[in-house]
């Protein structure tokens, strides 16, 4: 099990098991919305997340279509994201969970929108657009 918490420590929760990879992406939304080059998302399905307080403290912004965009309105930390694409996944922002982590990251997402300033110095697989299984 994993917890984690926002900024002010009003929202927090726990994840059952274990976790997915974090997925870094570079979209231009992703970089507005974290103030960054990046986020670190890790995909988490909706029953295995449990949110222990600060609901109340929760909202969302639709960024695009059927995207939504959970920060606490206290302290404005980003929480995580849901898309009607997946549907019953949230997208947890991996800087929220507390402790170690064994998950590590996977790949880049839409490396096309790169910060210029931001340097990959890694060797993880990249893509152009979001990741398609195939």
């Amino acid at each position: 099990m994993y917890t984690g918490s926002c900024l002010c420590g009003g929202v927090s929760f726990e994840i059952v098991g274990e976790l997915e990879p974090i997925q870094i992406c570079h979209c231009t939304q992703c970089r507005k919305a974290q103030g960054t080059a990046i986020a670190t998302n890790i995909p988490v399905q909706e029953d295995r997340f449990k949110l222990l307080s600060g609901s109340e403290l929760l909202t969302s912004y639709e960024s695009s279509p059927g995207k939504q965009r959970v920060f606490c309105r206290i302290c404005g930390s980003p929480v995580m994201s849901k898309t009607a694409k997946l549907p019953g996944v949230v997208r947890v922002r991996a800087g929220t969970l507390n402790g170690e982590l064994k998950t590590r990251a996977q790949c880049h997402f839409y490396t096309r929108d790169k910060a210029n300033w931001f340097e990959m110095k890694d060797d993880l697989p990249g893509f152009e657009q979001g990741y398609i299984k195939s």
